[in-house]
This record gives C-alpha cells, sequence and structure tokens, in this order.
C-alpha cells in the first residue's frame, strides 16, 4: 500500500495576468489545482506546497519581499497548514526541505503538479532524490508559456513518469 502527497509545485502571483511572467492556461490551471487539493485532502492525502524564491535581490520573477514571489491566494486558502518547500533552484529536491517534509509524511509516492511544466515540473519529476518514490505528474494541474510548450514536456515525461488525470487518482 502506498502513501501519495500531493505536491503543489510554485503557483505564485507572477505567474497569473497581474504578475510578472503570465503563463497559458493559468487561471483553469489553478481551479483545476484548487479541486485537487480539495480532493486530496478529503482522501486524507497529505498536500506540500513548493515556492520558488529568486537567490539573488532583483530577479525578474519571485524576488523575495515582492507580491509576485507569494503562493497564490487561492491555493493557501485551499491548502491551509500544508508545509511549504522553499527553493531556489528548479528541481524542487535541490537543496530544500521536501526530502525531510515527505519522510516526516510517511511519503512514498508523489503526485506533482503546478507551474511551469517544462521547467519545475519535468526537473522535480525526474530529480536522482524523487527516485526512491513512485512519481506521477497530473498534466491537467499543471501549465506553462503555452499550449505547445505544455504538451512537448508532458510527451517528453510519458516516456519517464506515469502522466495521470488527476480526477483518476484525487
Amino acid at each position: 500500500m502506498t502513501k501519495p502527497a500531493l505536491i503543489v509545485i510554485d503557483i505564485q502571483n507572477d505567474y497569473f495576468a497581474d504578475g510578472a511572467y503570465p503563463l497559458w492556461n493559468a487561471d483553469v490551471t489553478l481551479e483545476k489545482v484548487e479541486a485537487a487539493i480539495g480532493r486530496a485532502r478529503a482522501k486524507g492525502i497529505p498536500v506540500v506546497l513548493v515556492q520558488h524564491i529568486a537567490a539573488s535581490k532583483g530577479s525578474p520573477l519571485f524576488d523575495a519581499g515582492t507580491r509576485g514571489v507569494e503562493i497564490h491566494p487561492r491555493i493557501l486558502a485551499a491548502a491551509t497548514g500544508a508545509p511549504i518547500v522553499t527553493k531556489a533552484f528548479a528541481d524542487s529536491f535541490h537543496q530544500t526541505q521536501l526530502e525531510a517534509t515527505l519522510s516526516e509524511l510517511g511519503v512514498d509516492e508523489i503526485l506533482l503538479c503546478g507551474m511551469m511544466t517544462q521547467n519545475c515540473v519535468t526537473h522535480t519529476a525526474l530529480s536522482k532524490a524523487a527516485a526512491k518514490y513512485a512519481v506521477k505528474v497530473l498534466p491537467d494541474c499543471c501549465t506553462t508559456v503555452d499550449k505547445m510548450i505544455h504538451g512537448f514536456a508532458v510527451s517528453a515525461l510519458r516516456t519517464s513518469v506515469p502522466l495521470i488525470d488527476s480526477a483518476e487518482v484525487l
């Protein structure tokens, strides 16, 4: 029997219409992730939020102390009390507390979703540190700069990790 966790990567204000780098399909993705969080919580599946904070001050995205770096308020509301892991690299495991957080939760399966599909989602899914988990990506709960890049990323992931509609696992 596996124990999953839903990991929500970088759903931050900079990626929305009034942010520094609005993404394709951001509002639809937000709604789908909110629903996935609700279903996870209803099933007792822990949710972990990941927040990218730029390594240096003055970054065009996720600059510490700005509104853009903040996790979207609807995600925070849906996942009240969820642990928040901060990162400075695309791989959510690299130099973060993600592995320790998952260990504390007793997790052996991770369900990944978030922004950007071709960058932080794929780098986390394919991380060496993720190899000890059963990794699944929820493409319906991911987005990026445009539909084509999202499609390329999902297609590339298909050879390495299972891709599952969020409603099938949550």
